[in-house]
């Protein structure tokens, strides 16, 4: 068989930016690249790995032997090994056999930028390219709109192999399958997005994705990578958004995986204080190396740019942000100015962002951070992280703590569901009722309502109902919205069998009304992140476990009041005060509306406002306000 041929992806240019840490799109080089040399096709291999004495490729080309085909050391110091292997092409199976300067140590890793790897529990590499053709410009042409921080936002978070599985052959759904279920009924239930936890190769399936190893191939459980195009292109036809899980803050040991990738601490931090993830049993990167910033950036707008990626969720940004996170005193050591934050992975997420917005100004990064870092939606000039939003983490554990509590109890714990509007604006928020809150023992979302079953979803309801009038944008965990039973569980399908019961088909066709109501008021989205959004009426009536408040748009005249009974008591000749001098209010939507299983309290006539103080407004409306339920109105000017 021929051998390892001198040739190069690389420039001079290319030498320096990825040195310096600016080069970002580094998956143009690195990895297995199909190309025609002196009319011979074959493959081009490139890897990084500084510490090796001697780099072969190794696959079912050459009967895993190393030596058979070397690669070649670049003379730049760059430490690239890279060579053309002829008639090595599609589909061949290949690792990299690394014997390091390290005491001979020799490793046997699957490639970073690998474009596709083995079905797990295999661990190669697979030489690919595809030719797709996608069909979804007029989306990326106006998603912009769609994408922008004052439009609706209602995410629906998917793991793609527990969603609905194939129960006949027990197994998922492909991606190819995904493409038609999933999409449809995204569509049918009004989300405006998806959000998909790790769809980057992992090899351990309980780690739901969360511990990659192929982090430039989509996992090959439902199928090859231009059929994970082909599921974000009809997502994209059809109107809707796809945002990746996107994991730069820890990875796995795992022997074919980055760490001691060429029998040194390449990609992670040297220092176990800084590179060992106790929580997680993983490793670090090292943000403070030029080199590995670059793969991570590069990773970044891979999606964004191979995949039309509509936006990055990044998971664990505060394990990133602090070196003391998860460890005790002596376990970690404070930066040069004798602080606990990671200064250089701070100034990796500014540079991430900064590069993100500049190449895709019409995409989203979310921040997963549960602390009280300032300014990580701010932008980097002003000195922010530069993210477009962030969880509202205080948020999500408040309203589920208060809504776990009996409604006799609820006049006593008033500040609990009125306290986010201290910080509502002081970030980009993005409400979530994520996978997080329905595992390990937490409970469903319906199995922490308290009550009897028509309580029970009458809370659920007003919980939804309150999350989509609060400022910011939404997010919620498949099976959320038809009352999911159980705990999630990765292995499982969502109780898809549920709906044919009632209360479980009236709560999944209340959340379609409310994405309905959400995506279609002005009011609700047009202001999510300013204060000039949003307006207390009375957050004080403890007594009644009684909130309400306006929300506006740019449109005075489209504003709407919202009002939430937390109790299951019917208050008649409610006094709400109002701004407005004249015309009426007119109930525009109402959880207990017996199409969604209530009890059929409603507003059925409009409203006239009264020229009599109230609530420190100089006018007022008497409502009827229905049990465990949210109402909201709308002006009726005339």
């Amino acid at each position: 068989m021929a051998q390892t041929k001198v040739y190069s992806l690389f420039t001079d240019f290319d030498i320096n930016l990825f040195k310096a840490g600016k080069h970002y799109r580094l998956y143009e080089k690195f990895g297995s690249h199909i190309v025609t040399v002196d009319g011979i096709e074959g493959t081009y291999f490139a890897v990084w790995a500084p510490s090796a004495k001697r780099v072969s490729v190794i696959g079912d080309f050459n009967f895993w032997t190393e030596g058979e085909h070397e690669l070649n050391v670049r003379w730049d110091s760059s430490g690239i090994w890279e060579g053309f292997i002829p008639f090595v092409g599609k589909g061949n199976i290949y690792k990299y056999k690394i014997e390091s300067h390290n005491n001979g140590i020799k490793t046997e890793k699957a490639d970073p930028y690998a474009r596709r790897c083995e079905h797990p529990p295999k661990t190669a590499s697979v030489v690919w390219e595809d030719k797709y053709k996608w069909k979804d410009n007029d989306w990326m042409k106006t998603r912009k709109k769609h994408n922008a921080l004052n439009a609706p936002y209602s995410v629906y978070e998917v793991h793609l192999g527990s969603w609905k599985r194939n129960l006949e052959e027990d197994r998922s759904l492909s991606y190819f399958e995904l493409a038609d279920d999933l999409v449809n009924y995204v569509k049918d239930m009004n989300f405006t997005h998806v959000e998909l936890m790790p769809v980057m190769e992992f090899p351990y399936d309980p780690s739901w994705g969360y511990q990659i190893t192929g982090y430039f191939a989509p996992t090959s459980r439902y199928g090859y990578p231009e059929e994970f195009k082909y599921l974000v292109d009809k997502l994209h036809q059809n109107g809707i958004g796809i945002i990746l899980d996107w994991v730069p803050s820890h990875f796995p040991e795992d022997a074919h995986g980055l760490g001691f990738f060429d029998g040194s601490n390449l990609y992670e931090h040297p220092d176990k204080r800084k590179g060992y993830h106790q929580d997680w049993k993983s490793l670090i990167f090292n943000y403070g190396r030029n080199e590995v910033k670059s793969f991570l950036i590069s990773n970044a707008i891979f999606w964004l740019d191979q995949y039309h990626a509509d936006g990055l969720r990044v998971d664990a940004v505060a394990s990133m942000l602090f070196l003391d996170y998860s460890r005790e005193d002596g376990e970690w050591e404070p930066n040069i100015y004798g602080g606990r934050e990671n200064l250089e992975a701070i100034e990796f997420m500014k540079e991430l962002n900064k590069e993100i917005y500049a190449s895709y100004p019409d995409v989203q990064t979310i921040a997963e951070e549960s602390t009280a870092f300032p300014g990580v939606s701010k932008p980097v000039f002003t000195g922010g992280l530069g993210f477009g939003m962030k969880w509202m983490m205080g948020w999500m554990h408040d309203t589920l703590e208060y809504f776990g509590k009996d409604p006799v109890y609820r006049k006593y714990h008033q500040n609990d569901i009125t306290f986010s509007l201290a910080y509502a604006f002081s970030e980009n928020f993005m409400l979530p009722l994520s996978h997080d809150e329905v595992v390990y023992g937490k409970n469903s979302i319906l199995g922490r309502m308290p009550g009897d079953e028509w309580q029970r979803f009458a809370n659920l309801r007003l919980l939804y109902g309150y999350m989509f009038t609060h400022p910011g944008t939404k997010l919620l965990f498949m099976g959320g919205e038809f009352g999911q039973y159980n705990e999630w569980d990765f292995q499982a399908s969502l109780n898809w069998n549920l709906l044919e019961f009632e209360p479980h088909k009236n709560l999944q066709n209340y959340y379609k009304a409310l994405n309905k109501l959400y995506t279609t008021t002005p009011a609700l989205f047009e202001k999510a992140f300013s204060g000039e959004g949003f307006e207390w009426i009375n957050y004080g009536d403890h007594e009644n476990s009684v909130i309400s408040y306006i929300r506006k748009g740019d449109n005075p005249n489209e504003n709407v009041i919202v009002v939430c009974n937390l109790t299951p008591t019917i208050h008649e000749n409610y006094k709400i005060g109002l701004p407005e001098v004249s015309g009426k209010i007119k109930e525009i939507f109402n959880s207990d509306s017996k199409d969604f299983g209530g009890s059929g309290v409603t507003n059925s006539k409009a409203i006239t406002i009264k020229k009599k103080p109230w609530n420190g407004k100089p006018h007022s409306a008497a409502i009827t306000l229905p049990p465990l339920a949210i109402t909201v109105f709308s002006y009726n000017h005339g």
